[in-house]
């Protein structure tokens, strides 16, 4: 039996995807083989990896000046690709909004001086901080942002006014949740495996002035965005078949009318689980209400003993991996765009008779 799979990551995937992946699994079209099996070299593969390039720059409207790399390694090699290849005066500005920004300033301060020019770990970053008159560093090679926060539940809805700087950005648990202007951004990445595919594809968005053979000297080839770019996300064998699932979710999104659907679902979904915190006695989210993410919603009790009973139960219940991050506690459902409307008001109605009883 399917459950509601309320997980921040590897996290819950359309049905229609996996039925159409489990019909072809034996064998893709008339290759005789499944895309597991075949070369990456081969026209049927190169086909699912072109189709699945058209499908996202169609779905976000992604400029003819931006490459699209489908890359391994997920969000923690992006950490050290983006200063690799960006940081060339060694200097960069991070904005400090949970654990993968601070983790991401982390890598970068290997090759350079990494400036934190704002910050909102206070309150146990709760709340995404002004970023509308920065102290932006004058020799800054970009300014870094993680737009979405997985663990705490903010969004930064208001990019920050980086004064003419390079604008980078992690897109992870919002990618292709709601319509972004990738105009507005030197590059912009995320790993797949919250909100588009399965975990082992990394997506790289990156305008063309950018890709230069003039990184840090000791950048190795395989984190080279000129490597990948060059070679059209060929240069060596790329997560082929994550690629291939990407690129189903790419078409269940276009079927459903695209971003702008989507982003209309993921509003309405996110309003049944907010209105019900907003008014329960027992739940309370964690989160300023003007920053709150519409795909991560922490919440909590206020006594441990009855998270964890909540936890316990709502797991027996069948919505699984509803326990929080350890660094804020209590629970959190993340609600991508494969987690149906139902899923959110069978939870709620849960929670309802948990409140009820406790």
């Amino acid at each position: 039996m399917r459950v509601f799979n309320f997980s921040a990551g590897p996290a819950v995937l359309p049905e229609d995807v996996l039925k159409q992946a489990a019909s072809e699994m034996l064998e893709y079209g008339s290759s005789g083989m499944s895309v597991m099996e075949m070369s990456h070299r081969s026209k049927d593969f190169e086909n699912i990896l072109f189709t699945a390039e058209a499908d996202l720059r169609e779905l976000m409207n992604i400029p003819d000046n931006y490459k699209v790399l489908f890359l391994q390694g997920g969000g923690w090699t992006q950490f050290a690709m983006i200063p690799l290849n960006l940081m060339r005066n060694r200097v960069a500005d991070y904005i400090i909004t949970g654990q993968w920004s601070k983790k991401a300033a982390g890598e970068a301060k290997r090759y350079g001086t990494v400036n934190e020019i704002a910050s909102s770990a206070d309150k146990n970053f709760s709340y995404i901080p002004d970023l509308s008159n920065l102290n932006i560093t004058p020799d800054a090679d970009y300014v870094y942002i993680c737009q979405n926060n997985t663990i705490y539940g903010t969004t930064i809805k208001n990019l920050p006014n980086t004064k003419g700087k390079l604008l980078v950005s992690d897109i992870s648990s919002m990618f292709l949740s709601e319509p972004i202007d990738v105009n507005k951004y030197g590059l912009v990445y995320g790993g797949v495996q919250k909100n588009v595919g399965p975990a082992g594809v990394a997506i790289v968005i990156i305008r063309e002035d950018l890709i230069r053979d003039d990184v840090l000297e000791f950048t190795p080839t395989m984190l080279r965005y000129k490597t990948h770019a060059e070679h059209k996300s060929l240069f060596n064998t790329p997560p082929c078949y994550g690629i291939y699932i990407c690129g189903l979710v790419f078409k269940w999104l276009k079927k459903l009318g695209g971003v702008e659907a989507i982003h209309k679902l993921n509003v309405e979904k996110a309003n049944v689980l907010y209105d019900y915190l907003d008014q329960s006695k027992l739940f309370k989210g964690t989160v300023e209400k003007k920053d709150r993410s519409l795909m991560n919603v922490p919440f909590v009790t206020g006594n441990k003993d009855l998270d964890a009973k909540f936890v316990t139960e709502a797991e027996a219940a069948g919505f699984k991996n509803i326990k929080g991050h350890r660094t804020v506690g209590g629970m959190r459902a993340s609600l991508y765009n494969a987690m149906p409307i139902e899923g959110v008001k069978k939870l709620v109605e849960f929670m309802s008779d948990f409140e009820r009883k406790n």
